[in-house]
């Protein structure tokens, strides 16, 4: 009868394994460093309320208190730009505690292969 042959395998011992958990779990928080820096990066947000194309010459001929008619509406979605590339889009809505001032509640967040979806 033939006995089995012996494995060269070792087991692990549980400090063994708990020295392999600690390495495991190390990239995991090396990652949240990584991750909490590049939130920290300031980033440029703009409302685009509308845009207008017009002559030179009729640019030039403005003069205080002239009103340059936008391609947007009163109503209308405004986008908003993440560094130059739109992200959302949203209304333009008074601020609740100050009243002279104004911000956009995102109605739309646009998917980065260029279609949107409700917010």
């Amino acid at each position: 009868m033939k006995t089995p042959a012996r494995s060269n395998r070792t087991t692990k011992t549980d400090s063994t394994l708990a020295e392999s958990e600690l390495t495991a779990a190390e990239p995991d928080v090396r990652m949240d460093q990584h991750l909490g820096t590049v939130l920290a990066i300031p980033v440029e947000i703009q409302v685009v309320l509308g845009s207008a194309t017009m002559p030179v010459a009729q640019l030039m001929k403005l003069n205080r208190g002239a009103v340059i008619p936008l391609n947007h509406r009163i109503g209308e979605l405004v986008d908003i730009t993440v560094n130059g590339r739109v992200v959302a889009r949203g209304e333009i809505v008074v601020v609740d505690d100050d009243s002279s001032r104004f911000g956009v509640s995102l109605t739309e967040i646009v998917s980065p292969a260029g279609g949107a979806g409700s917010v």
